[in-house]
């Protein structure tokens, strides 16, 4: 026996053995997804630049632009943040102080670089108008008001509220997408064209979605709290839709252009028409092949079965 006062060790439990297994399991996984990510912004920005230098000597009238805009940064961040920095400024908002405020948000939080490409992807591969990385991280409003948006967000969930809707005004006036700070959005989203498009408090919006220009998310104007729509992943909405209250719709939806949307639409189904029905009806709708119609962006496949479709 070990003397009185004294501990004897006593090994660790097969418990405590398998936890620290897991988190060290945790942390490796989550080291390689970094890294991979790292690679991938790396990788992209390295073909930002190349197009950038291929369009600069294509049209010199815009090379002194895009050395401003692109070539003269070291990175995506700071490409992105200058440029939004001009964007929203204003003569009592200076270029600086927004330069400043999107940088230190974007490299202090990895997850905004990792959506800004996201992003960038997602335009580049759904929209056939877009010819090259750089042209979306330049001119592609919808996109540069996501962005905004997302350091805006950040910004509320840090209680910085005053900075935060002051910046959502700008990003309203100077590119006419309206989204509240506190509204929640995922990664791979386009804001196609993006006029219009409003984006209420409560809302939530999944990863891979897209959205049409005067799309509305919005409440019904009676209730209070969450009471706005939450659109699931891979979800598409067509132009003018209009979609009030704290409704959801499912993973995989597809909600028509110029529908009135005021009920949850079941993942994979399809919403037309002003009220929304749904297509099949809604005792048995049309589920329909697609995972993700917010990548392929396909608008018009139900019209076979859509019974009310006169020309």
């Amino acid at each position: 026996m070990p003397p009185a006062g004294e501990l004897r060790h006593q090994p660790p439990s097969e418990d405590k053995q398998s936890t620290d297994t897991q988190s060290a399991e945790a942390e490796a996984a989550a080291a390689i997804l970094a890294a991979a990510a790292d690679s991938e912004a790396a990788g992209l920005w390295t073909q930002i630049k190349a197009e950038a230098r291929r369009d600069a000597e294509a049209e010199p009238a815009l090379a002194s632009y895009l050395y401003s805009t692109i070539l003269s940064h070291s990175s995506l961040e700071r490409s992105i943040s200058f440029h939004l920095g001009n964007k929203l400024c204003s003569s009592t908002l200076l270029s600086t102080l927004l330069y400043d405020l999107f940088l230190n948000t974007f490299t202090s939080d990895p997850s905004l670089r990792n959506a800004t490409v996201a992003d960038l992807r997602a335009a580049r591969v759904r929209d056939p108008a877009c010819i090259s990385f750089s042209h979306c991280l330049l001119n592609y409003k919808g996109f540069l008001a996501i962005q905004a948006h997302r350091v805006s967000h950040k910004l509320w969930t840090q209680s910085r509220k005053p900075l935060a809707l002051a910046l959502h005004s700008r990003i309203s006036d100077v590119f006419a997408v309206d989204i509240h700070p506190a509204a929640k959005i995922g990664k791979g989203i386009l804001l196609d064209h993006a006029t219009g498009v409003v984006v209420g408090e409560t809302a939530v919006i999944g990863n891979n979605v897209s959205i049409l220009h005067h799309v509305t998310l919005g409440g019904t104007g009676k209730a209070c709290g969450d009471r706005h729509p939450k659109i699931g992943d891979g979800c598409l909405i067509g132009a003018g839709a209009t979609i009030l209250g704290n409704v959801k719709i499912g993973a995989g939806a597809k909600v028509g252009a110029g529908s009135v949307v005021l009920i949850d639409v079941p993942p994979r189904a399809t919403a037309v028409g002003n009220p929304a029905r749904l297509v099949g009806g809604k005792e048995k709708p049309t589920i329909h092949d697609e995972e993700c119609p917010g990548e392929s962006m396909d608008h018009t496949s139900f019209i076979s079965e859509w019974s009310d479709y006169i020309i």
